[in-house]
């Protein structure tokens, strides 16, 4: 059984029977006649006194964030690192390559900058610039999410540059997080946003390590970028982002795919309805992803983000590639009002209850101390 979810507050401190940090990953390069390493990745874990999960979580973050998204809330509560160790899972959180921890060296080339105005309407008050037709939606932010409230402030101080070139850092993180996996050995992955696309690469590389993957609204929708542009008409399409469908880089297809060129797509044949983007599939006859069918996969959309739009996009991907898996609205669970920073949020602990009440119905169930 789960531990009480009465006693995780201040007052009831986490109790561990390990903790430490490393490095994986990375390869020395030659850059104007030196030599310095890229593409290595930080790892912190944390392994509770009382395990009541056999394998541990691996919490990879989005864009321009890094594991202190999971660490705890702007508004000063606790995250959902503490939450699955309160919970009794031992916890790997990370930061990408070039980015926090992990260093960022000039032979990433350029950075993608984190306006505080953008951030704010696509994360922390979308209800505000209605760029989307959900963003009305949004009521679950610790404060007014603007430029000048503390509670943004504080999350704003949390934004980090990063790689602007998704491919390479999308090829670290197959690397690193394999070489994560074969230290540690099986572990089920959390991915949140522009980390979605790591889970399903990873999971190619080592699917007889990953026991399971929570895909918290991952990076999508298939094949190209969407620009959101608000009324009428919100949606518009931009250039191609994942050519191999749901990744920028290589999947495992059957039959197999040298080249992404191989690939064949169509749009979907039908609007689900009209808040919803229409996507991109495979043309028949479609390639099956071999090497993530029969893995247990959760994707997650909350109500007022900018992937309530388009997330069963990438659902229908997945599922037309043999890939089952649950694809849940937390609306749909009666959760209401969350944005796209759902583990930030005024009820983070709320999703962070569904999200362990799925893994130990379909991965393992909870057992006593070990």
């Amino acid at each position: 059984m789960a531990a009480d979810d009465t006693l995780f507050d201040r007052e009831h401190p986490l109790e561990l029977a390990d903790q430490g940090a490393f490095f994986v990953g990375g390869q020395y390069v030659q850059k104007d006649g030196k030599r310095s390493m890229q593409g290595q990745m930080f790892v912190e874990f944390q392994v509770p006194r009382v395990r009541r999960y056999p394998w541990p979580l691996v919490m990879i973050h989005g864009g321009g964030q890094t594991a202190v998204n999971f660490r705890a809330t702007p508004d000063g509560r606790r995250g959902w690192a503490d939450f699955f160790l309160a919970s009794g899972y031992a916890v790997y959180l990370v930061d990408q390559p070039g980015r926090g921890r992990s260093g960022y060296f000039k032979g990433y080339g350029a950075s993608a900058q984190r306006d505080a105005d953008d951030i704010a309407d696509r994360f922390t008050a979308p209800e505000r610039a209605k760029r989307w037709p959900q963003a009305e939606l949004h009521t679950q932010w610790p404060g007014s999410g603007v430029p000048g409230d503390p509670h943004y402030d504080q999350f704003y101080a949390s934004q980090v540059e990063s790689m602007a070139d998704m491919t390479a850092l999308e090829a670290m993180m197959r690397a690193a997080g394999s070489a994560l996996l074969d230290r540690i050995g099986p572990a089920t992955l959390l991915t949140h946003s522009q980390g979605g696309p790591f889970g399903w690469t990873i999971a190619d590389a080592r699917p007889a390590l990953v026991r399971g993957i929570l895909a918290i609204e991952p990076n999508g929708p298939p094949l190209y970028e969407l620009n959101f542009t608000g009324a009428p008409h919100y949606f518009e399409e931009g250039s191609m982002g994942r050519p191999w469908g749901i990744t920028r880089g290589p999947l495992t297809f059957d039959p197999p795919a040298e080249s992404s060129s191989e690939l064949r797509f169509v749009r979907q044949d039908r609007l689900e309805a009209p808040a919803l983007v229409q996507g991109w599939l495979q043309a028949d006859p479609p390639r099956r992803l071999r090497n993530l069918a029969g893995i247990p996969i959760l994707i997650l959309t909350a109500e007022a983000s900018y992937h309530a739009p388009y997330d069963h996009c990438t659902s229908a991907f997945l599922r037309q590639a043999g890939v089952e898996h649950d694809f849940v609205r937390l609306a749909d669970r009666g959760i209401r009002g969350n944005g796209h920073m759902m583990m930030l949020e005024k009820n983070n602990l709320e999703i962070a209850r569904v999200l362990r009440e799925w893994i130990e119905r379909h991965i393992a169930p909870a057992s006593g101390a070990s």
